[in-house]
């Protein structure tokens, strides 16, 4: 049997099985199984189909044992700030809900004052957002606190998988630090914080970094996957942009990344967490990465927008290949740029619509065809890019001088390149598997 590690990757619009082994100092990896993840929208809100995901990663596991990979570990990173909570017999109190759910809106736009917000970031470091954890925590307190007589424990995405894998219950740090509950210096909870929203402390579990313990899959699990006794869960980098982050082995001082895909998190790492007024009117977050580094870095919205464009074609039974769509917007002389994180962009049910609205708004051309709307999507972020790289250089020592693009839009050479001559640095194309190299990598290691 070929002893390998399983990375279970999840997006915000599908996941992943990968197994990894290390060939020559390098990473190799095989696709096992691909899934859906879908955004349901039931009763008053948005929510995430946790019970699918989990059996969709376990069918994943299973044909992996199945075709003969001797999995060592797992790792499962996911998308940031989302969580479940769970009763003190382990069972989930509700599914949890979508970031892009609107439950937040009043909480974080009448609740806190922006002065709450930027002292809030002193402590945190993380860019003032209505998705961060703590504004859905005390959005689900308003409106049902009596949820909180039963809860026993806060799990984020990862966190959750993992728990009914192992039946330890832990708090990953990366994932844990993009809830903004978290102090970036210390890197463990606030709990001054916590207990000041009138949330239980009780909640929060015991902070765990990655790569820096294991835990054995329970024996009813490893039976039913077909995985060897000595299988374990090793949690990595569970938020997936710190994963696709350690890919990058080699970086300097002068380096910045971009994790390209539904989101664009756009940073550098620094040793320490940079909590000034400037970085909280910039929109800068201080994330926890590996080995207690922090990843300074701005959230864009990143791929979402074509993601959006791409399922309404689809349905409507039109070519949505990507490399035509890129080929198309490479003809194209199409010239309007928008702010890609404006609002209206967030959770429209129609995207040509909202681009339509916007631009109307601006007194810009709206898109049409299809070559224009990937160019003006393409533009605009390059746009952003930009912006954000400037940004970046007034609160760094050193200025960046190279930009690493890793993700699925590492691979449109035409944003590559409209990056590049925005930004006026050097971009080079990193792993677009990324995510799941980092996962693997940091498994790979702690195996050592």
């Amino acid at each position: 049997m070929k002893e390998a590690y399983l990375a279970a990757d999840f997006g915000g619009g599908s996941g992943r099985v990968i197994v990894g082994w290390v060939n020559d100092g390098r990473i190799e990896l095989k696709e096992i199984h691909r899934f859906k993840n879908r955004q349901i929208f039931m009763g008053n809100h948005l929510y995430w189909d946790a019970l699918a995901l989990f059996e969709d990663m376990k069918q994943g596991i299973k044909k992996a044992a199945d075709e003969g990979y001797y999995i060592k570990s797992i790792g499962i990173d996911t998308w940031g700030v989302d969580f479940a909570l769970i009763d003190r017999r382990g069972n989930l109190l509700q599914n949890p809900v979508c970031y892009r759910d609107k439950r937040t809106e009043s909480v974080f736009n009448g609740d806190f004052t922006s002065q709450d917000k930027q002292k809030i970031y002193h402590s945190s470091g993380l860019q003032s957002m209505n998705i961060n954890t703590l504004y859905q925590l005390c959005s689900l307190l308003k409106e049902c606190p009596e949820i909180f007589d039963y809860a026993d424990k806060l799990l984020f995405m990862p966190d959750l998988f993992s728990y009914y894998l192992t039946g330890h219950a832990f708090n990953e740090y990366t994932i844990a630090s993009t809830s903004d509950l978290l102090s970036a210096q210390n890197r463990d909870w606030n709990f001054d914080l916590i207990e000041s929203l009138h949330l239980k402390k009780e909640m929060f579990c015991r902070i765990v970094k990655p790569g820096k313990e294991r835990f054995l899959i329970k024996k009813d699990v490893r039976k039913e996957l077909n995985l060897p006794d000595d299988c374990a869960l090793v949690p990595i980098a569970s938020h997936d942009t710190q994963s696709a982050v350690y890919s990058l082995q080699n970086k300097t001082q002068n380096d910045a990344f971009l994790s390209s895909g539904t989101w664009s998190l756009l940073g550098c790492e620094i040793n320490e967490p940079i909590l000034t007024d400037d970085a909280f009117a910039k929109g800068f977050s201080n994330e926890g990465s590996v080995n207690d580094k922090i990843c300074f870095l701005q959230n864009i919205t990143g791929l979402w927008t074509l993601q959006r464009l791409i399922a309404q074609w689809q349905t409507r039974g039109e070519d949505t290949d990507l490399t035509l769509l890129n080929t198309l917007a490479e003809r194209s002389d199409f010239y309007t740029v928008v702010d890609v994180d404006d609002n209206i962009f967030q959770a429209p049910d129609n995207m040509e619509q909202a681009f339509e609205m916007y631009c109307s708004s601006h007194g810009l051309q709206s898109p049409k065809t299809k070559g224009e709307y990937v160019r003006c999507i393409f533009m605009s972020l390059a746009e952003r890019y930009a912006k954000g790289i400037s940004e970046m250089n007034k609160l760094l020592p050193e200025k960046i001088k190279r930009l690493t693009v890793m993700g699925g839009g590492s691979n449109s050479e035409l944003l590559n390149a409209l990056t590049a001559d925005k930004c006026g640095i050097e971009v080079v194309k990193g792993e677009s598997e990324a995510t799941a190299v980092g996962n693997i990598l940091l498994q790979y290691q702690a195996d050592k």
